[in-house]
């Protein structure tokens, strides 16, 4: 499932649900607009709960957690957007009969929908602020779960035609049900519930702002596939948030996992400043869903910065084999690279892959692209990306110049927040 499906599949379902309770000669007002837009946000608002909850069954539903995040981030979008013409206008009209589901006095009927519209614009905008820093941001993210329980009331509360026992009534309760269980799973049983299990700190190296990472499991490892990131909790006070990592290694026997993180945010700064053999971390993991399209004639691997992560997991992984249809190119800064390019290019030269050391500019895809089209069709060409959002849009305008499919593009985003 794509984001656009989610988005536009939620409010089909809310509008029909709600025409039904509506006479159909005020179909075609502002009061109506308004109803199945505050409906939606709402819809979308438990959605973005549901998405929040990390559960394997919603990562499968959108193929990656990467995913998944980019579509409770528009989700937020579309609800404050949507919210707010339900805010300006009314939604409600004489000929309706409406009467809440839920009775309250007026001042606090008013007063919940104003709080309402305050708290999901909070959710939205703390959420989408990135000057706060991330252990504060996390911690007022966590009251989404809450400020969605007033938002609730205010539906409950308010006059309309939706009643429980109606299509649109059963349909939000449903909604409702699931993106305040799913809340209250992340809040407070996520912790004890989806840990992976405690690691130790065993290797640490610097270079350049970044941090190689190496840790060993105390009790119990876990499985995972070459390409897949964790959530790693440093058990060291300001460090012991959560944060996605993609892991650097292919899966091991010993259990050993690997991270190569530079240090860009607040967080990962202090991470990498503070990192020391014998700290204890607890990781959740696996997630996420960037593997390598074996059937693909021709593979394109493309890392940026850290974003070359995935791509070291990939060289590793001893279960693949077929890499020398394969060919890696390394875009990063002359006076940031890290792991350094000659690194790289062993561990790709060793299993026979095809290696490209691109210190700056677009010269080298290009060239790789159109040297991959020259001796293999277009259309079986697949470009794996993991980078900045900016490099991304340019290497689609090279697809395109090169008439490579858009769906071989195959790409792991490069931040959640």
């Amino acid at each position: 499932m794509k984001t656009w499906h989610c988005i536009v599949g939620i409010l089909l379902i809310t509008t029909l649900t709600l025409l039904l309770e509506i006479p159909s000669d005020t179909w075609l007002t502002s009061a109506t607009l308004s109803m199945i837009l505050g409906a939606a946000a709402l819809a979308y608002m438990a959605v973005s709960c549901l998405l929040a909850s990390r559960w394997r069954a919603v990562e499968n539903v959108f193929s990656g957690l990467d995913r998944v995040y980019e579509t409770h981030k528009w989700l937020g979008v579309w609800a404050l957007i949507f919210a707010t013409y339900h805010f300006v206008f009314k939604a409600n009209l004489d000929v309706w009969n409406s009467v809440p589901i839920l009775e309250l006095p007026k001042y606090w009927t008013r007063l919940v929908r104003q709080l309402s519209y305050v708290a999901l614009g909070l959710i939205v905008l703390l959420a989408l602020n990135r000057k706060i820093p991330y252990s504060q941001w996390r911690w007022w993210h966590k009251l989404s779960g809450p400020l969605f329980l007033i938002v609730i009331l205010h539906w409950l509360s308010f006059k309309s035609p939706i009643t429980l026992a109606s299509p649109s009534g059963i349909w939000l309760t449903l909604l409702c049900s699931a993106g305040v269980l799913a809340a209250l799973y992340k809040l407070v049983l996520y912790p004890f519930v989806a840990r992976a299990g405690e690691y130790r700190v065993i290797a640490v190296s610097t270079d350049k702002g970044a941090l190689h990472l190496t840790l060993e499991p105390i009790n119990k490892k876990f499985d995972f596939k070459a390409g897949q990131f964790a959530f790693i909790a440093m058990q060291q006070k300001g460090l012991r948030e959560p944060h996605p990592f993609t892991i650097a290694s292919a899966n091991a026997a010993n259990g050993q996992v690997e991270f190569v993180i530079r240090g860009l945010g607040d967080y990962t700064k202090k991470l990498c400043a503070s990192a020391k053999v014998g700290m204890h971390a607890d990781l959740y993991a696996p997630y996420g869903r960037f593997k390598r399209q074996a059937k693909a004639e021709r593979e394109i691997w493309i890392g940026a910065g850290v974003g070359i992560s995935p791509f070291i997991s990939w060289l590793q992984d001893t279960d693949v084999k077929d890499f020398e249809k394969a060919t890696l190119v390394y875009c990063f800064n002359p006076g940031r690279a890290f792991p350094p390019a000659d690194q790289l290019q062993a561990m790709a030269t060793l299993r026979g892959a095809h290696f490209v050391s691109n210190p700056s500019g677009m010269e080298s895809i290009a060239e790789v692209l159109g040297q991959a089209v020259a001796n293999t069709e277009p259309h079986k060409v697949h470009v794996s990306f993991c980078g900045p959002q900016g490099l991304l849009v340019k290497v689609r305008q090279l697809m395109i110049s090169h008439q490579i499919p858009q769906q071989n593009l195959h790409s792991e985003l490069f931040d959640f927040r």
